[in-house]
């Protein structure tokens, strides 16, 4: 063989190995040969997180069987289910794709979980006729002492309820354990929502809805973070007729001035609390002959305070055109009080959630439900439109 061949040869079997040995090395640095443990154990109802620690730019798809469950660089799994789930990881990178195998073995808690509200962390209603009736406000009662009171009303399985009064008057609970996000709807608000006997329209009656915030706890700092709320995205959330962060501040009343009795019998005072909102809009809530309490948080020492969040358009008109019968019509799905309590629309799924942006978001589960008045209305005699809440459960817990 010619020298000069011989050394071409020699030179290209060397120069390929070297980029075989190369590429293997470059292989075995982007894809390890152990990613996954070779199984997991989590109890039920509790979120088990896997972290690939992968480089940026991989592709991963997990999967149970033949069913993909997240694409995400970590796993975040939950199962309200006693069983051994076969797990996979498919990771692509750089051309190169590796298949990770391991199992999670999903087991029955220690402990015994309430399916219903477990705490109440916040309640601030606005103002309304039922304000500091339901819960009660004893003189000298604090904002602690009115939570304690809300908590009181709507823990556990022998409820009554709370009302939110107008506009953006809220009450934030917790669970006892995560609420997984499964296929279809998850958990179930209940309110004091019904159909109106001599109402035209179906599914009509006194709905007065409530938007629906969730929140997983995913520092496990044990309370909802700011970061950490997201909307349920209900019927009404995409239209136009939908105004996002929406401000209302209603200011304190003062019990000197004399009231502005209105033209119906039951208008006691028809400019008794101001309020304005950052539309450019104000008005009056009526006091009515109803109800002669404080409608201002009587626990709220400021001369005004002010209630933010997404208002959808009003629900309630005058059915009979003489002012005797209001009808309040129930939106499609998506919220509180908006359908009787044993109402398929009255049971929420986690996947409706969106982020600030009202783009979807995938969450293992919940662990915070925050309930607020999604409607500034008067509804003529019957006062204005407030959401009521009396419990909450999770549908997957038995």
């Amino acid at each position: 063989m010619n020298r000069n061949l011989f050394k071409i040869a020699l030179f290209s079997i060397l120069f390929l190995g070297f980029v075989a040995c190369d590429k293997d090395d470059r292989e075995e640095d982007l894809l390890p040969a152990e990613v996954l443990k070779e199984s997991y154990t989590i109890d039920r109802f509790k979120v088990l997180n896997i972290a690939t620690a992968l480089p940026s730019g991989a592709k991963l798809t997990w999967s149970i069987k033949d069913s993909i469950i997240s694409e995400n660089t970590d796993l975040d799994f939950i199962s309200p289910f006693q069983k051994n789930y076969p797990l996979t990881l498919k990771v692509e990178i750089s051309g190169e794709v590796k298949v990770y195998t391991s199992s999670i073995n999903v087991v029955k808690e220690t402990g015994t979980y309430s399916k219903y509200i477990f705490n109440v962390l916040d309640f601030r209603p606005a103002v309304g006729q039922f304000t500091n009736g339901i819960p009660e406000y004893t003189e000298g009662n604090t904002q602690a002492n009115m939570i304690v009171a809300a908590k009181k009303a709507i823990v556990g399985s022998n409820t009554s309820l709370v009302s939110l009064g107008g506009f953006g008057g809220y009450v934030v609970f917790g669970f006892d354990h995560t609420i997984p996000n499964m296929d279809g709807r998850d958990f179930k608000i209940l309110g004091n929502a019904f159909w109106g006997n001599e109402a035209n329209e179906a599914r009509s009656g006194s709905c007065e809805p409530g938007i629906i915030m969730v929140a997983y706890d995913k520092n496990k700092n044990g309370k909802p973070d700011d970061d950490e709320w997201y909307e349920i995205a209900g019927s009404e959330y995409f239209k136009n007729t939908t105004i996002k962060n929406y401000e209302i501040t209603y200011f304190k009343p003062d019990a000197a001035k004399s009231p502005v009795t209105g033209t119906e019998f039951w208008q006691f005072d028809t400019e008794y609390i101001k309020w304005q909102d950052n539309e450019g809009k104000s008005g009056y809530k009526v006091q009515n002959v109803f109800h002669d309490q404080s409608y201002y948080p009587l626990w709220i020492a400021d001369a005004s305070y002010t209630l933010k969040g997404t208002k959808i358009a009003d629900n309630f008109y005058d059915q009979s055109g003489e002012g005797s019968y209001w009808v309040g019509k129930s939106f499609e799905f998506g919220y509180a009080d908006n359908a009787p309590n044993n109402d398929e629309a009255s049971n929420i799924d986690i996947s409706w959630a969106v982020d600030k942006n009202g783009k979807y978001v995938k969450l293992p589960g919940i662990d915070f439900v925050k309930v607020y008045t999604a409607i500034n209305q008067e509804a003529g005699w019957l006062g204005e439109v407030s959401t009521e809440v009396s419990g909450a459960y999770d549908l997957h817990l038995n």
